[in-house]
């Protein structure tokens, strides 16, 4: 069976994971390690007046108590957060004001203020958790609690209480598009219609709770961090920024990462604590969330307040776009990314030639919202195809003309959005086609009468989709070929559920003609990934893959003037295929390990050629990928109490080439649970007081197995010309499109009553009250 490009392989990873000998971060233990506990805020925003340490000091084991004040003193920087308005291709923001775009900023401990429930303003170490958990509770902390503000549409009123005594909460204020045309376009439209909604926000609940274990050698003046995120070099650079010491004083180890969904990539403040506490009491120290911890300072994703407009002619062309994004950041400025590239794709996959977006960003006393698994694309998708069935309702439009109306066809490309954003290429029309097929689109008026007689209302929805993917731009792939018949293949990426070892094994495997079982992955250890940008947008597959083919190529082109030498021949009579070099025109031939070893062995080899047959290709790529798809769901719900049961869900998704469709296929599933979950359960909710309500599982509602039926997928591999692989991206597409699909069957099934909206967690209770307002 083949193992190259293309081809369902089994998963390398998953024997090691099923037998319990994956290693997470819970799992790396070092002797004589001491045990961090964190004491944390319980009021949303408080002046810190003081902290006292030392009853908690006096508890048995304990070794120190760091406090704001401390970090102070000895130098610690601010976290140095990604928080840039965008940079080139995705589109720039920039303040209407003219006025630089600031960073509101985020300590380790803070020494001012708390500015939401769960800040850690002390970290206790013990010789024990125990220990460290009892002397926490002992920390006496004087707070002057200050008025909170949790809502982004109260936190822009020129009186809401302010987060910063030299900021405002307004971090971006920002216009992108032509307001004027815009304007004289929704003058001149035949319909408009109208969408205020809200993104809920939920957060990424990983398998695992954040746990890391630091480690300070005076000897080597080295810190050692043992921690899952979503990009160990990353987070090695921002260690040194905080701690104030070079790079190379710093390395980072992550295997196993459980669960991420880009709510783990950006630094938290314990991954510092516990390589500074090192230092403090020379010992190494873990720290280990707790469940109830994590809910209450992992970041935390969407919350986007819209207010849209669409404008029609009489036939149903889309004419513009005029919308306001106001982007609920938290306390600290985390990351910008989901407004900037939610407004850059807020026209989505169609044909709408002008568009008007106001994009603000507002802190709050809420945790911080960063990337969260599609960022910022699934809440623009949700409201174009929510605002297209809505224009559908209420001005007598077919739903699905109006999307084949209006989507981009292929012979447009490449296609200039309003926006600025270039899209490559796509048969965005066929594979709506293909979704509502698979999905038995022209079958349901028979299954809702059917629903009918059982008293139930069923409904069907679709949405279709179209992802940018980007991310950090530089990547490297260092690739060696052993002459024992192995090959190493070194790339800062890092998996987090997105089988790397298997699908980059296949691709190397087919380049270089060796069996994909000799392809060992490693992604996992800053002494030997010197660069990359870990795993975030897509972008795994699409920059590993363009690095790990160059270096691939240069170990064929050295290869040959290795095989030369050794085959008597001039180079240009040397050939490769298969893993073997051959003489144009012969049978004679060495395989690729014999080139290896007589690079390494022959003591007649020309020196430029002798040594490791390895090479490095370390690239830069500032270039977007653009992933899409149409996803439908079908809904059946019992009008007497508003219970929803997802009945039928299809999803078929163009990644561009797919490496290994067993992957993608797994990834879709993912991703739709997600998007689903939003839609449906989950939510971040906080009273008016700044309390997070949903703290735990009996509060955080999410997509359980049997809540969900069997997905129907079908991959699209229509080649994007970006990349030599042809890969547009795989990770994101399953949330993209699930909650415009979910929400627009929930209200196709209450569209009797007259319901042409319904807001996110779509639950029973809202389902209920949406019906009972409508009944006389």
């Amino acid at each position: 069976m083949s193992a190259g490009i293309g081809a369902t392989v089994r998963r390398k990873e998953d024997a090691r994971l099923i037998t319990g000998r994956g290693n997470y971060s819970d799992d790396f233990n070092l002797p004589g390690q001491a045990y961090g506990a964190a004491v944390r805020s319980p009021h949303a925003h408080a002046r810190i007046r003081g902290i006292d340490t030392t009853a908690a000091r006096a508890v048995p084991g304990v070794l120190a108590v760091l406090t704001g004040k401390d970090a102070l003193a000895d130098g610690l920087k601010r976290i140095p957060h990604l928080a840039a308005a965008g940079t080139p291709p995705d589109i720039v923001l920039h303040n209407r004001d003219g006025s630089p775009v600031p960073a509101a900023p985020h300590h380790v401990l803070p020494a001012d203020r708390v500015r939401h429930v769960g800040t850690c303003v002390a970290f206790v170490i013990a010789e024990t958790v125990a220990q460290a958990k009892d002397a926490a509770e002992k920390v006496v902390v004087d707070y002057e609690p200050l008025p909170a503000v949790i809502d982004a549409k109260a936190a822009v009123e020129p009186n809401a209480p302010r987060l910063y005594d030299d900021l405002s909460n307004v971090m971006i204020d920002a216009e992108v598009g032509d307001a004027k045309a815009t304007d004289e376009a929704f003058a001149r439209a035949a319909h408009v219609t109208r969408l205020d909604t809200w993104v809920n926000r939920v957060t990424g609940v990983p398998m695992e709770p954040r746990a890391a274990v630091g480690v300070y050698d005076p000897a080597t003046q080295r810190y050692t961090l043992y921690a899952g995120s979503g990009g160990i070099v990353r987070q090695k650079k921002e260690i040194a920024g905080i701690l104030g010491v070079p790079f190379e004083a710093v390395r980072v180890v992550a295997h196993e990462i459980g669960g991420n969904f880009g709510t783990r990539n950006s630094f938290f403040p314990e991954f510092a604590l516990v390589v500074w506490g090192s230092r403090k009491v020379g010992r190494p120290v873990k720290w280990t969330a707790e469940r109830h911890e994590a809910f209450i300072s992992d970041y935390m994703g969407r919350d986007l307040t819209v207010s849209a407009e669409l404008a029609l002619d009489a036939e149903g062309h889309f004419l513009a776009l005029r919308t306001s994004n106001l982007s609920n950041v938290g306390a600290h400025s985390g990351s910008y990314v989901p407004l900037v590239k939610g407004v850059g794709l807020a026209t989505a996959g169609y044909r709408i030639p002008l568009s008007y977006i106001r994009a603000r960003a507002v802190l709050s006393t809420t945790m911080c919202t960063t990337p969260y698994r599609s960022a910022g694309r699934p809440e623009v998708i949700y409201v174009i195809e929510r605002l297209i069935d809505k224009a559908a309702q209420e001005h007598g439009f077919d739903r699905v003309a109006l999307r084949k109306r209006n989507l981009i066809p292929p012979s447009a490309f490449p296609y200039k959005n309003p926006q600025g954003i270039t899209y490559d290429n796509g048969t965005y029309r066929a594979v709506m086609d293909r979704a509502m097929a698979l999905g038995d689109w022209s079958g349901f008026k028979r299954r809702r009468a059917e629903a009918r007689k059982r008293k139930r209302l069923r409904g069907i929805g679709l949405c279709c989709y179209l992802e940018t993917t980007g991310g950090y731009p530089r990547e490297r792939a260092d690739v060696t070929v052993h002459p024992q018949g192995k090959v190493d293949v070194v790339v800062g990426t890092l998996s987090s559920g997105q089988s790397h070892e298997t699908t980059f094994a296949q691709c190397v495997s087919e380049w270089l003609g060796v069996p994909f079982d000799d392809v060992n992955v490693i992604e996992s250890d800053t002494d030997i990934v010197k660069e990359g940008g870990g795993s975030h947008s897509a972008r795994s597959m699409r920059l590993a893959g363009i690095v790990m083919g160059n270096a691939s190529d240069m170990i064929v082109d050295k290869g040959k003037k290795i095989a030369a030498h050794m085959l008597e021949t001039a180079e240009e009579d040397i050939g490769f295929a298969g893993g073997r070099f051959t003489v144009k025109g012969t049978d004679r031939s060495v395989g690729i390990f014999d080139v290896a070893r007589a690079a390494a062995e022959d003591r007649d080899m020309p020196e430029q050629l002798s040594g490791p047959l390895a090479a490095t290709s370390d690239e830069t790529i500032k270039q977007l990928g653009f992933p899409y798809g149409a996803h439908v769901c079908e809904v059946e719900i019992d009008p007497e109490t508003g219970k929803l049961d997802l009945v039928n869900y299809t999803a078929v998704d163009d990644v561009g080439r797919a490496i290994n469709p067993m992957v993608v296929d797994g990834q879709t599933h993912g991703g739709a649970a997600q998007g689903i979950g939003q839609a449906l359960w989950e939510c971040c909710s906080y009273d008016a007081d700044g309390q997070l309500l949903a703290a735990s599982f009996m509060d955080y509602a999410m997509p359980r197995a049997d809540y969900l039926p069997s997905f129907t997928t079908d991959i699209s591999q229509v080649l994007t010309p970006t990349n030599r692989l042809g890969v547009r991206g795989a990770g994101e597409g399953g949330t993209t499109g699930a909650l415009g699909a979910v929400v627009n069957a929930v209200v196709d099934a209450l569209a009797e009553f007259g319901v042409t909206h319904i807001e996110m967690p779509v639950t029973p209770e809202r389902i209920w009250q949406a019906i009972k307002s409508a009944r006389p």
